[in-house]
């Protein structure tokens, strides 16, 4: 059939064009629904990660800790600081204040802000420590058990069976981690 026939032919039949008028009609609507469905779809999504958020926050909170001593401790499982070396402070000082709450001595220590988990947020510090035989093992608990969350990495011991024995102090090297958050 030509262009002008089909022009000037008879019009179709009202059922075929309320036929074709529905099947649009259906078209505008299926086109209308699927956006707002999706976007509703998308809130629900939001408000249950929002619901999920607040449950992990909720987790997150610290509780508090209570060391040998009965003092309840609270804090953030994170070092804290606005830089990296202030956070690499509060790691020296915690472990300076955990040796010498347990009549150990610090003698030197070296910080490392710079390693190759520097990336990742954590910072090292290794310490030569003189601490007595049964204190070590307080130590080394009270730094792992309190706040912020902090990690034995390397840990070496020396001392002879006669210091040992007597009482005296070993001689420790220790390697302890924490992570540092970034600025808040």
């Amino acid at each position: 059939m030509s262009s002008a026939k089909l022009l000037t032919s008879t019009p179709a039949p009202p059922s075929v064009a309320a036929l074709v008028y529905a099947g649009l009609l259906l078209v505008l609507i299926a086109a209308t629904t699927l956006p707002i469905k999706s976007v509703l779809d998308q809130w629900d999504e939001v408000a249950a990660l929002t619901g999920t958020l607040r449950l992990l926050d909720a987790h997150s909170m610290v509780p508090a800790h209570q060391d040998g001593e009965g003092v309840i401790r609270k804090g953030s499982a994170f070092l804290e600081g606005p830089t990296v070396t202030v956070a690499g402070a509060v790691l020296l000082q915690r472990l300076g204040d955990v040796v010498t709450r347990h009549s150990g001595s610090m003698s030197s220590s070296q910080l490392d802000v710079q390693g190759p988990r520097a990336n990742d947020g954590h910072i090292s510090v290794t310490a030569n420590l003189e601490v007595a035989e049964v204190a070590l093992q307080s130590v080394l608990y009270e730094l792992e058990a309190g706040m912020p969350y902090l990690f034995v990495d390397e840990l070496v011991v020396e001392g002879n069976s006669s210091l040992a024995t007597s009482g005296g102090k070993l001689r420790v090297t220790i390697t302890v981690s924490g992570q540092w958050q970034g600025p808040q």
